[in-house]
């Protein structure tokens, strides 16, 4: 492998991510992609969700499909709910099978039926959707957010592009108001960023915004809610 190429590395709660020296990046934080993903994503999102409205259906859409953590997670914590998830996920750039492979995301899972869950969410098939439980249909396509057109609102959005320092064009005010207008009323996004500039992009398009006690190694997140 070259230097160039993304590579496998330990994060401080011993779960792995993804490196990409190129740009100097990782998938997750340095400080533990496994909790990041469940505090930011999982606990925000999905469970704030299931507390306040609980929908019998969830539209979910996911910037940044990566490593195949968030979908996962989301799939562990509907085993055993009545809650519906349409899970669609966009991702340009899929990491190669092999790299998968060597991830240690297994380990944190429970039984021998979540391993066998994650290894289907990545075999699935591209631009289709694919059930992967019986509450659980997952929707991946390779295909840039610029570019993409949904055939429905989303009462979930797990924004999870890479930081505006390394991917700038994906937290204009446009691309911000284009993502939130994917929403439903009372749909929310939630992500690990909270810069300045994006909470205020927000609150100009009259997004509820909170901010929220970030994960570890973050002091904040954001959840906003469409009004």
């Amino acid at each position: 492998m070259s230097d160039s190429q993304p590579k496998i590395i330990v994060t401080e709660d011993g779960s792995h991510t993804i490196y990409l020296k190129n740009i100097n990046e990782t998938y997750h934080s340095f400080h533990g992609a496994w909790q990041e993903s469940n505090h930011v994503f999982i606990t925000s999102g999905l469970e704030h969700l299931l507390n306040t409205g609980n929908p019998p259906t969830i539209n979910l859409l996911e910037i940044g499909f990566g490593t195949g953590l968030n979908a996962i997670l989301t799939v562990q914590k509907l085993l055993g709910k009545s809650n519906v998830v349409n899970y669609h996920s966009l991702e340009p750039f899929p990491l190669d099978p092999e790299l998968i492979e060597n991830l240690n995301y297994t380990n944190y899972l429970k039984n021998e039926q979540e391993k066998q869950l994650f290894k289907t969410i990545h075999t699935s098939t591209w631009h289709k959707s694919v059930p992967i439980t019986g509450n659980f249909t997952l929707h991946k396509q390779k295909i840039t957010l610029q570019n993409y057109q949904p055939d429905r609102s989303f009462e979930l959005i797990y924004f999870d592009a890479f930081a505006p320092s390394k991917q700038s064009e994906l937290w204009t005010y446009q691309i911000i108001k284009k993502v939130t207008g994917f929403l439903t009323q009372g749909g929310i996004l939630v992500t690990y960023c909270a810069r300045g500039q994006f909470k205020r992009d927000l609150l100009a398009l009259e997004l509820q915004v909170e901010t929220l006690p970030g994960p570890p190694g973050k002091k904040e997140m954001v959840r906003a809610t469409k009004n």
